[in-house]
């Protein structure tokens, strides 16, 4: 039961320069809002994994098409893979279905009372694939 998280992003005029083009600092952020919406569904769908919190160890973003002020914009999230202490997440950046930018980023389960990397939760498992 793959879990595929559209998140709708409501664009600010701050992220857009002076030609109208949207900057790839607002587009990271856009994948942060993303990844906030799948986080929040997983620990919904799994009470167990509510305390365990994941940081970014890498990150790539491929940029396809220019996005433009005023666009509708929708990200996709889903887990591409899960490791024994990480997960990989793809999220894409769309204008309806022309797929403007494509990001990786690869995320560390961390204990931070303990301050060390931990496992990733069972319970998520059942969760990756698009």
């Amino acid at each position: 039961m793959a879990l595929l998280i559209k998140t709708p992003i409501q664009m600010r005029f701050s992220d857009a320069d002076s030609f109208g083009h949207v900057n790839n600092v607002a587009q990271q952020m856009y994948f942060d809002l993303g990844k906030t919406d799948l986080f929040k569904e997983l620990w919904r769908l799994t009470a167990a994994a509510e305390q365990v919190p994941a940081i970014i160890a890498s990150l790539n973003t491929e940029f396809y098409e220019q996005i433009f002020y005023g666009e509708e914009l929708m990200v996709e999230t889903f887990i591409e893979k899960v490791g024994h202490k990480s997960l990989t997440l793809v999220q894409r950046l769309k204008s309806g279905e022309r797929l403007c930018t494509l990001s990786r980023t690869v995320m560390v389960c961390y204990d931070k009372q303990r301050g060390q990397s931990v496992a990733v939760p069972k319970e998520w498992i059942p969760y990756v694939g698009e």
